[in-house]
């Protein structure tokens, strides 16, 4: 091989590279943060407007203003949403859950307690249960029905049990570790 050929080779070699390179770097900035998240399968209950459809997918409903900052929580009970947020404060899932009879006030709040497996105080069996507030006796978390039900709470008993999808709760259970900040907004 020539000089100049060899020359030219390393040329196009250099290029190839770069070339590769920036598409590497264009494919990890549009990858999503966990590509191992569960994908679920689709929500029985009612979504709130502007939001997916499927649990665990992006989610168009975008995070609240006033919902702070870094790694958490973020909980609309008006919405009936919730989002789970990296450090950077970037929402990387966001579902819909259906509320208890006792909602917490706005505020922050940290996880104080967790539990696998358990019946819930419905008397379903539930899982994932994560637990953050004691509003007037009453303990307030996040779980999902075993059944992957998420029906309405009776009206007439008080239970602070915010119910999401399985997937969803496949999804909190590592996010929301004990200390992890919880953001209820209105």
């Amino acid at each position: 091989m020539s000089r100049s050929s060899s020359g030219m080779v390393a040329g196009l070699t250099a290029a190839a590279v770069a070339v590769v390179a920036f598409l590497a770097y264009q494919a990890s900035a549009n990858a999503p943060d966990d590509l191992a998240a569960p994908t679920g399968t689709v929500s029985t209950t009612k979504t709130p407007p502007g939001a997916s459809k499927k649990p665990g997918t992006p989610t168009a409903l975008p995070l609240p203003l006033g919902s702070g900052g870094g790694m958490r929580v973020v909980y609309s009970v008006g919405s009936k949403h919730v989002w789970l947020t990296n450090s950077s404060g970037k929402a990387t899932r966001g579902f819909a859950v259906m509320p208890s009879t006792v909602n917490p006030p706005a505020g922050t709040y940290r996880v104080g307690s967790r539990s696998g497996s358990i019946t819930g105080s419905d008397g379903v069996a539930i899982e994932h249960v994560v637990r953050f507030a004691t509003i007037d006796g009453v303990t307030v978390g996040f779980s999902a029905a075993v059944n992957g039900a998420m029906s309405s709470p009776d009206p007439n008993r008080k239970t602070g049990g915010i119910r999401m999808a399985p997937a969803d709760g496949d999804a909190m259970w590592p996010f929301a570790t004990i200390g992890t900040k919880v953001v209820v907004v209105p």
